[in-house]
């Protein structure tokens, strides 16, 4: 297999991977095609999903006049929540359910296309909340059919939801997050206008650009896709289905852009290189991990945004989880982005000694000091460089700075331990125990 280089197959292992992607259309302006990319779709009606702040932007505007010039029926839903609940994607898809439209179009942060995606199979093919969600939280059923149109238009650089086939929410009645994950849910169309990062307050570049950088160590540090056992069918190939030749690709230039951009774009809001370019690093990272998958860092995430949006609710005191950054309202809530790269640290030091190669080349790429480093200390070179891109950002660099303690580590390992899809991607095994180890050493 000598295309793939070092992925060698096993007796009985996987020695096929499958490459899925959104048609993607990117560059400034972009945001003024989806019209035309609508109606070349056979769209006659259509719903936009967004929220508040983002409808009263100036891009939104454009893409808003460019469906209308196509001469198409719209129908708007602004009532998106940042970080979505169970809650949220319900009312979303009663909303889906009345509108009667035969495509979709969201305009918003990753939050917006996941609820979008969410309220897409919901009202296409109804049955109980559960049904669709990732076991072991829910059942996993297999989405039955093709989904209408969703045309996905980020207007931050991070998520790279635009580009996967996933929807995560903050599972209220658990106090954790969980998702849906299926390649019928990726977008049909990904339309990346760089512009909308024109208005991003610093602490939304952050946690966003942040987001991207763990999708690109994650996806490229992931258990390889041929230490998977073979599927019995090629519909039986998982979406994530580990690191591959394809994701590489994507990840090695994501942390590259990354290393070079992202604190000029959290710092500066008049850069629009840096701007734009970690718009692409997004797009990048979200074509990695879209097709390989993602790991500990974001499974950790869900126990920890979980159990700070419970904490907010329960009008807990500040200091138990509560957390507040410029540009997100309301506050508290803690960040996907800073959910994520707040415990990265920790999680890197666990896996490196699994693949130090990896974990190397990933801290190199980000543009961390090229001298020799044992492989006993990638674990920790890789977090140091990390974490120095954290400070330079005014990003927390552990799970302490955001407001956690020590005692709440085993509540976060009960949000943390369903995510076996994601755990179970990690190159390292990974059980509770090592999952209690990790959060310590993130709360330290």
């Amino acid at each position: 297999m000598s295309c793939a280089h070092a992925y060698v197959p096993e007796d009985g292992h996987e020695g096929i991977f499958s490459v899925d992607m959104s048609s993607l259309t990117f560059g400034r302006g972009a945001i003024g095609e989806i019209g035309h990319l609508a109606k070349g779709a056979g769209a006659k009606r259509v719903a936009v999903f967004t929220e508040p702040h983002v409808k009263s932007l100036e891009p939104f505007a454009r893409g808003l006049a460019s469906l209308e010039a196509a001469g198409l029926d719209v129908v708007v839903y602004d009532e998106v929540h940042v970080e979505p609940t169970d809650t949220s994607f319900k009312h979303a898809v009663d909303f889906a359910k009345g509108a009667k439209v035969d495509a979709y179009v969201s305009i918003g942060g990753g939050s917006v296309i996941d609820t979008c995606k969410a309220a897409i199979l919901y009202a296409t093919y109804p049955a109980d909340f559960f049904a669709y969600v990732n076991k072991p939280v829910g059942e996993g059923v297999v989405i039955p059919g093709p989904l209408p149109v969703h045309i996905a238009c980020p207007t931050t650089s991070g998520t790279g939801a635009e580009m996967t086939g996933i929807a995560v929410f903050d599972l209220l009645e658990r106090g954790f997050k969980t998702g849906i994950a299926s390649r019928r849910l990726r977008p049909a169309f990904a339309v990346v206008d760089p512009d909308f990062t024109r208005s991003l307050p610093g602490g939304v570049v952050a946690s966003s650009g942040f987001d991207v950088l763990s999708h690109a160590i994650e996806s490229f540090t992931a258990r390889p896709f041929t230490k998977r056992m073979r599927s019995a069918t090629p519909a039986d190939r998982p979406m994530s289905q580990g690191a591959n030749p394809w994701s590489d690709f994507g990840a090695r230039e994501a942390l590259r852009l990354s290393g070079e951009f992202i604190v000029r774009a959290v710092n500066d809001a008049s850069d629009e290189e840096a701007r734009g370019q970690m718009m692409w690093a997004a797009t990048l990272a979200g074509l990695a991990f879209g097709n390989a998958g993602v790991h500990v860092p974001h499974a950790m995430a869900y126990g920890v945004a979980g159990l700070a949006f419970r904490r907010s609710h329960e009008a807990q005191p500040a200091g138990a989880g509560a957390f507040a950054m410029h540009g997100y309202d309301p506050a508290p809530l803690v960040p996907h982005g800073v959910s994520v790269i707040s415990s990265a640290p920790a999680a890197f030091r666990y896996t490196a000694s699994a693949a130090p190669a990896l974990h190397l080349e990933a801290a190199r790429a980000l543009g961390a000091d090229r001298t020799d480093v044992a492989d006993a200390d990638v674990g920790r070179f890789l977090s140091s460089h990390l974490e120095d891109l954290m400070r330079k950002t005014k990003v927390p660099v552990n799970l302490a700075a955001i407001g956690f303690a020590p005692a709440d580590a085993d509540l976060l390992v009960k949000g943390t331990s369903p995510q076996r899809r994601l755990l179970d991607n990690a190159p390292r095994a990974i059980g509770d125990g090592e999952l209690v180890a990790i959060f310590q050493d993130a709360l330290a």
